[in-house]
């Protein structure tokens, strides 16, 4: 851009500028619809110009289905980019041209930022106010409420109301028109200016004219509700200080806080002027030993990004199978529970971004940070940096069985005001609608506060029953080995290799044992009355004849029910079909006794022993050898048909006598066999099936802990969960993350009961500090830095038509042609 030695005529406009602001308002916005992580944008172009170089992740990439969608989401964002941007070019350098900027000053100018001011008003302030849990911390419910708001079960995703399509649209004429416009304005204004007057030399005013009016507009394509900066970070801190320091809801966490508290009152003038300073510099304001008496941090950016890394997960995956073998890696649920918070992240990638834009989180800027909170779940999220259209988070989940202080502070976040009447030391009560003087104040010295009560998100439901309560039984032991055995008979019949098996002579021969009418499995370790239903008192053992007697109706029936003709299938009580199911039968039931070391009516043992199978570790003694000539014996039919047995056992107490009808049970079994992923959690299929949104899964979980040693039945169930969304003052979050590294790592305060991380429920201090990164906090599952796209929320393509395309202008061309 360069200005002509004449000043500007009022009547004409230099189509060298008018290029200009075309060309910059097309940047801006390219720019501002890309992340700062090129992580996913690199991806996509590998798969189209590499593809040959991916080749080694394709088994993981094809369990989980989320990076497809957001290189979908990316290649949408390229594609209309490639369209609008054209657009927005066109049109900026057409109303730059046309001088209405020159013409109309100053009364273009002053409705401009009326409307800005109004527009902006009721965006960002009223509807955000009249959505919250408690609008200006005086009324006691929303006044704009959701569908879901007086919903005790959420059954669906959130409905899409009317006052959320009209802060979208609000939204998009802001951040599309009208700040764009009030920035041309103000270019055009001052480029005039300039050409009659320059300030500080050409290159200088133009260089200046450059950076600030992409800086606008990038900004304002971003986030309209952009502040300053340095001011909005001393509201912050001031809240933060104030709330902290506040006499009649102090925490002391230690004698030396009594003093602490004391000593500070005379340092009130010195802590307001390092407060103003740690706002021009950034830095985080620390409680020094969780005391009232602060100090100033390490400068810190505005806009930083943490740690990218996946909180390590222990699996069959990534550890050697002498451990698999010797002792199950997984045995702490607090990794096994991770990965619900990686499924939490992936149900937030998906929709985060859009629910931000409908403003179901309320008022949002880079760098807010975000706490939600369910029966089970609570997961600290930060937002790192916002775009157009898209945004980059970072999750942070915490313990399932939180610590006292956690659980101190997840209640005070969960329990309401509305039952307050107290006013000072009286009870009077308070007007409908309205939340009591009591309440109100306290609301007010908080340094976080509810933003929605009912944010839905799909997840998992967890339902874990007592294994040993389940199991204590001699009944239901029984039962479990009933189901055991006729899964095994189930799974044999249905491969596709039976045929083969049946035919094979070295096999049969192997099985001459238990072809013999008068043979009897005598091991009184692994077989008994009490847990048998074939077991022969007299004998002391199995025969075959029992076990016809208890099972030969289930093979023939599974023996009809396959493709093939029957008569190609002898299924009598001489045939081979009978004498493989029965030695299968046996050699399953003493796999079983083997992990469980012969020990068959100790209860601990039998768990130990089921848990072992279930995870797939099978010991085979010398006289089953026979099942090694052929590995999908044990790989096909025995170790899926231990898992089957304990979804069957879970089953049998909502409808105990059905599956005693073999048809039921066969239909059951080839039901749960299509939708029920069962598995062990160290298995890399149980972590594939929970990230590709898998309907039911079910695991047997050996929980080991603080002195417990228990097994538990683990039952998920897909369905929709409802959170509370709490946003936290973000200076809080920063000040309360250093003044741990400060005492951790240069002071080696190692104490684990120290001061600075009780319970504090007016800043919300444990939490804060446990979402920490180790060793400062101790999350349970740490996300890398995330990023959500609008394209791939389900709800606004009903509010817009999605993304830009020919093919999608063609098409609305030819619709409209049509009608």
């Amino acid at each position: 851009m360069s200005f002509p030695q004449e000043p500007w005529s009022t009547q004409h406009i230099p189509a060298l500028f008018s290029a200009f602001c075309g060309l910059l308002v097309a940047l801006s916005y390219h720019l501002s619809r890309q992340s700062s992580d090129p992580s996913v944008l690199l991806s996509f172009i590998h798969c189209r110009l590499l593809p040959k170089f991916l080749h080694q992740n394709l088994e993981e990439l094809a369990a989980d289905p989320l990076p497809k969608k957001m290189k979908g989401s990316v290649k949408d964002i390229l594609k209309s980019d490639l369209i609008i941007c054209s657009v927005a070019a066109v049109l900026s350098f057409a109303i730059s041209a046309s001088t209405v900027f020159l013409s109309l000053r100053p009364f273009l100018s002053v409705v401009l930022f009326a409307l800005a001011g109004s527009v902006g008003f009721v965006t960002h302030y009223m509807l955000p106010q009249l959505r919250k849990h408690h609008p200006w911390m005086w009324i006691s419910h929303p006044v704009l409420k959701n569908k879901e708001y007086q919903q005790r079960e959420v059954r669906d995703i959130a409905h899409l109301m009317w006052f959320e399509r009209l802060y979208v649209w609000l939204q998009c004429f802001e951040k599309y028109i009208l700040y764009p416009a009030i920035i041309l304005n103000a270019l055009t204004i001052d480029a005039f200016s300039i050409s009659n007057y320059r300030r500080l030399g050409t290159h200088w005013d133009i260089f200046l004219m450059i950076v600030a009016g992409m800086k606008l507009l990038r900004t304002s394509f971003c986030n309209p509700a952009h502040q300053f900066i340095h001011l909005e970070d001393l509201l912050h801190k001031l809240q933060f200080v104030m709330t902290y320091v506040a006499p009649w809801q102090m925490a002391w966490g230690s004698s030396f806080h009594v003093f602490a508290q004391l000593f500070a009152v005379p340092h009130s003038a010195m802590l307001l002027f390092q407060t103003m300073a740690t706002s021009i510099f950034s830095t985080p304001l620390s409680p020094f030993l969780g005391s009232v008496i602060f100090i100033t941090s390490y400068v810190r950016p505005v806009r930083f990004w943490e740690k990218n890394y996946n909180t390590r997960r222990v699996d069959n995956s990534n550890t050697r199978l002498v451990v698999q073998i010797e002792k199950d890696p997984g045995n702490d649920d607090n990794n096994l529970n991770s990965i619900f918070y990686e499924h939490l992240t992936r149900a937030l990638q998906e929709s985060l971004c859009g629910d931000l834009v409908l403003g179901r989180w309320g008022n949002y800027s880079s760098g807010d940070c975000f706490i939600l909170a369910s029966d089970y779940l609570n997961a600290f999220v930060h937002l790192i940096e916002i775009g157009n259209g898209l945004v980059t988070f970072q999750l942070r989940g915490l313990e399932f069985r939180g610590t006292y202080c956690q659980q101190r502070e997840v209640e005070a976040i969960m329990e309401g005001d509305e039952d307050d009447r107290g006013c000072c030391c009286c009870k009077p009560g308070h007007l409908p609608h309205l939340l009591s003087c009591n309440a109100a104040f306290n609301l007010r010295w908080l340094t976080w506060e509810i933003t929605r009560t009912q944010y839905i998100l799909e997840g998992y439901s967890i339902i874990d029953n007592n294994a040993a309560t389940m199991l204590q039984v001699f009944d239901l032991r029984r039962i479990l080995i009933r189901y055991y055995i006729k899964s095994i008979i189930y799974y044999m019949v249905t491969s596709p290799k039976l045929l083969l098996w049946i035919k094979n002579e070295s096999l049969l021969k192997s099985l001459q044992p238990f072809a013999k009418w008068h043979y009897i499995e005598r091991d009184l370790a692994m077989f008994n009355i009490n847990t048998d239903d074939d077991y022969v008192p007299c004998l002391q053992g199995i025969t075959r004849a029992s076990y016809c007697n208890v099972y030969l109706e289930w093979i023939q029936y599974c023996a009809r029910k396959r493709q093939e003709p029957s008569k190609n299938l002898d299924s009598d009580e001489d045939s081979p079909l009978v004498t493989l199911s029965f030695a299968l039968c046996i050699l399953g039931r003493r796999a079983l006794g083997t992990a469980a070391h012969n020990m068959a009516l100790s209860l601990d043992s039998f768990l130990y022993g089921l848990h072992t199978l279930f995870k797939g570790d099978f010991r085979i003694t010398a006289r089953d050898e026979w099942v090694f000539a052929d590995m999908d014996l044990l790989h096909k039919v025995v170790a899926p048909a231990i898992r089957m047995s304990l979804k069957l056992h879970q089953d049998q107490f909502t409808c105990p006598d059905e599956y005693e009808d073999p048809g039921v049970l066969y239909e059951a079994i080839q039901s749960f066999e299509k939708k029920v992923v069962i598995c062990h959690e160290g298995d890399p299929a149980w972590r594939g099936a929970v990230l590709s949104n898998k309907e039911e899964l079910l695991t047997l979980r050996h929980v080991v802990d603080e002195g417990t040693d228990e097994y538990k039945v683990i039952m998920l169930h897909r369905t929709f969960l409802s959170f509370k969304v709490i946003k936290v003052n973000k200076e809080c979050v920063r000040g309360l993350w250093a003044g741990q590294q400060q005492e951790l790592i240069f002071l080696r305060n190692r104490n684990p009961e120290r001061g600075s991380i009780q319970n504090n429920k007016q800043v919300l201090r444990n939490l804060i500090n446990s979402s920490c990164d180790q060793p400062l906090g101790y999350p349970m599952y740490v996300s890398p830095l995330t990023t959500s796209y609008l394209g791939t929320h389900r709800q606004l393509r009903s509010v817009w038509s999605g993304p830009v395309t020919l093919d999608g202008i063609r098409t609305w061309f030819r619709t409209k042609w049509l009608r």
